[in-house]
């Protein structure tokens, strides 16, 4: 029997990629992954190549099997992806608008009519007075890793010694994160969800509130036009995440991220058509699906890993305690700060849907046992 259905082939095999398995496969649509381990997240439930992303010839072999090609990290160089299109492969989001999450600068750049912290490129301290500032590594950085806050030219300059060139950015005394999640096709339908207010500690996102409870109705339109804007702009295909400060009822561009990404998990029980299943639909030029929400507000909170480590056990307590509880692990090993699964919750008492969450969290992690 022929199969009329598609291969889209994900380059990496993280939890990104597994929460793109059950909509792929409710949608008949074959996936194919490019994985570094088979005991990567996705590459544990379906099916996979082991090779190196960095490798031109192995990452031609494994998109030579898929009818398009498409990403869940930022980490493959753009030379390989160039070279994919040379040789006719369809690779979404291309070349051309990959490059602007993976280089910080160019992404200043080409945003340049779009609000954001004031920025600049330097290879010295030198003729810098102003501080505190941000520091970014220009390429590499996730997860607050590559960012720093800097207080003194010595801190600057010993971050320059490491990596030669950063990114500077004025220090945004900002009110609240949010981020807007937005999905574009081939053919330019867009579509955003409901933008999410995300909670940060030590750089990591621990929990997204959705929608943002603070963020006024007109401000959500203006993010959400922003995000929509960016991706028009840039030629984005698939799901993007737009990362914002808000200040003063003033939105600032922070980061862009050309995949599937935490800030948009909520979006599997909380909205209509996932970011996952909406991601699939992008790259494969489909209709794409409607994103509104189907409860008043989702709450989201990322398991991270600690000392504990049998996460199976604890669903007897929490889900008896709380049957609308919906668990996603991503069988990771429990290394301690990493996201090894989330939680979410969906209703309409915000205080209620985050004490619950973070009650769960706290019980996975071991800081409380009842």
């Amino acid at each position: 029997m022929s199969d009329s259905f598609p291969t889209v082939g994900i380059i990496g095999a993280g939890q990104l990629a597994r929460m793109c398995v059950a909509p792929a496969q409710a949608l008949g649509v074959n996936l194919l992954l490019l994985a570094n381990s088979s005991d990567d997240s996705a590459a544990q439930i379906t099916k996979h190549v082991v090779g190196d992303y960095r490798d031109l010839e192995t990452v031609l072999n494994f998109a030579k099997r898929c009818d398009v090609v498409t990403f869940e990290h930022e980490l493959i160089p753009l030379s390989i992806i160039k070279a994919l299109e040379a040789k006719g492969i369809v690779v979404r989001p291309s070349s051309q608008s990959f490059i602007y999450s993976q280089d910080k600068a160019e992404m200043r750049n080409r945003l340049a009519n779009f609000p954001a912290p004031k920025s600049q490129v330097v290879t010295s301290a030198d003729g810098i007075t102003e501080y505190p500032l941000i520091v970014k590594a220009i390429s590499g950085g996730y997860d607050g890793r590559g960012v720093w806050k800097v207080n003194s030219e010595r801190e600057l300059n010993e971050i320059i010694a490491q990596l030669g060139r950063v990114l500077i950015e004025d220090l945004v005394d900002f009110e609240y994160e949010i981020a807007v999640m937005v999905a574009r096709s081939p053919h330019g339908q867009a579509t955003t969800w409901a933008p999410t207010q995300t909670i940060q500690r030590d750089g990591i996102c621990t929990m997204t509130i959705t929608p943002a409870p603070a963020l006024s109705a007109e401000l959500s339109e203006q993010a959400q036009k922003l995000a929509i804007d960016i991706a028009h702009e840039l030629g984005v295909v698939g799901v993007m995440a737009v990362e914002l400060f808000v200040k003063d009822a003033q939105l600032f561009v922070n980061e862009l991220a050309m995949r599937p990404h935490n800030s948009g998990h909520w979006t599997i029980e909380g909205s209509h058509t996932s970011q996952f299943e909406q991601h699939l639909r992008a790259v494969l030029d489909l209709p794409l699906g409607e994103p509104s929400m189907t409860a008043p507000i989702a709450v989201m909170g990322n398991i991270l890993g600690k000392d504990k480590s049998d996460m199976y056990r604890p669903y007897l307590h929490l889900m008896a305690r709380n049957p609308r509880l919906k668990f996603h692990h991503y069988k990771k090993e429990a290394r301690k700060g990493r996201k090894i699964g989330h939680v979410n919750l969906l209703g309409d008492d915000i205080v209620e849907l985050t004490l619950e969450v973070q009650h769960a969290l706290d019980y996975m992690s071991g800081e409380v046992d009842e």
